[in-house]
């Protein structure tokens, strides 16, 4: 036993002496981090959750929910995003409720009237699905802070915007204004609200505040010569719309043709 109880304090002693040692090597040397390793660790609804916090969130989630779930309108058939070449349904309603509620805020505080729309076709996010539209609808369309813009243009500037659609291929939302692709892939017949398009008239265009600001190479929006800020968040736009309507519109109208 006297031997165990001297084995033992020769051991403890020795890993002190090792753990002194290997404090002083590490200060007498320069260490450089070469490599970081790592590993993902997932986390599941399985996870053990505490009650507490659980209890405590619980009533804010239920009202956030309720909130989200609420019905504003009806939408009586399934619009999305990759149904046309050109033009989609749901591309032309976003455009639509833009002009038209960004018109009212305009026209308010500036007396004077937007133009035409014109935004990206990636910034809409999901589907309108057929049957009742909620708040969360909205989020999960638009769930970008992006901000309504009007934007003053020239005429150059428009018919650099149908170059930028024809060059694109993609059906980007539009309202407002219609145009003919011709064979030479320049756009013709260019009409701004039933009227031709006027090459030294100023027209107010209404985009989100990304593209305003040259977001997906529209950098004709930077050539600008004013720009108003609607601070009135797209998402916002489309809660405001929807609570407006009973059942949703579905635009039919042809805005771009080729020849």
């Amino acid at each position: 036993m006297v031997k165990l109880k001297k084995y033992n304090g020769f051991l403890k002693l020795f890993v002190i002496f090792l753990t002194l040692f290997f404090i002083f090597s590490c200060s007498q040397k320069n260490y450089n981090l070469t490599k970081i390793e790592g590993k993902q660790l997932p986390v599941t609804e399985k996870d053990s959750q505490t009650p507490e916090i659980e209890n405590f969130i619980k009533p804010y989630r239920d009202h956030i929910n309720k909130d989200l779930d609420s019905v504003l309108a009806y939408c009586p058939e399934t619009l999305d995003k990759s149904t046309g070449k050109w033009q989609t349904s749901i591309g032309n309603l976003m455009a639509d409720i833009c002009l038209q509620r960004g018109n009212q805020v305009f026209k308010t505080r500036e007396k004077k009237d937007i133009d035409l729309c014109f935004l990206n076709h990636g910034g809409i996010r999901a589907i309108l699905p057929k049957g009742n539209v909620t708040t969360r609808t909205a989020f999960e369309i638009m769930p970008f802070e992006n901000n309504l813009v009007v934007l003053a243009l020239k005429g150059d500037q428009i018919l650099e915007m149908t170059a930028y659609i024809i060059k694109e291929k993609k059906p980007h939302p539009l309202a407002g204004m219609t145009f003919s692709i011709s064979k030479d892939n320049t756009a013709k017949n260019i009409q701004i609200q039933r009227k031709p398009l006027d090459a030294n008239k100023t027209y107010y265009v209404a985009t989100n505040d990304y593209l305003a600001n040259g977001g997906d190479s529209m950098n004709f929006f930077l050539k600008a010569i004013q720009k108003y800020d609607l601070n009135y968040k797209l998402r916002n736009v489309l809660i405001d719309y929807f609570k407006d309507v009973d059942t949703i519109p579905v635009p039919k109208d042809i805005r771009i043709t080729e020849e």
